[in-house]
């Protein structure tokens, strides 16, 4: 197959999938206080354009408004969402056979 000329290489889809734990830069509850942070939440619907993040505590809307089904709806491209990052000084523990 010829090679097609382009100005930069395509980015690579990110595909996410219902059930993925993913981390988002959102308005949420920590410690009851309102901080706007990276949150961890499940992955709870995803289309063609969008995925829907499902979390555990309140989550706000930028205008303050709590939303209340703790959904947020992102872009797949959004540089809100990604998936974890690891965490630092956790020692894993012996398996038991």
């Amino acid at each position: 197959m010829a090679s097609v000329p382009f100005m930069k290489p395509p980015l690579p889809e990110l595909n996410y999938e219902v059930g993925d734990t993913v981390e988002v830069f959102c308005d949420h509850d920590k410690n009851g206080q309102r901080i706007r942070g990276w949150l961890r939440g499940i992955v709870v619907q995803v289309d063609v354009k969008m995925v829907a993040v499902q979390f555990r505590s309140d989550v706000f809307l930028t205008d303050g408004w709590m939303v209340p089904d703790h959904i947020l709806w992102f872009p797949q491209d959004s540089n809100n969402i990604r998936m974890p990052l690891r965490r630092q000084g956790r020692k894993e523990l012996p398996r038991a056979y």
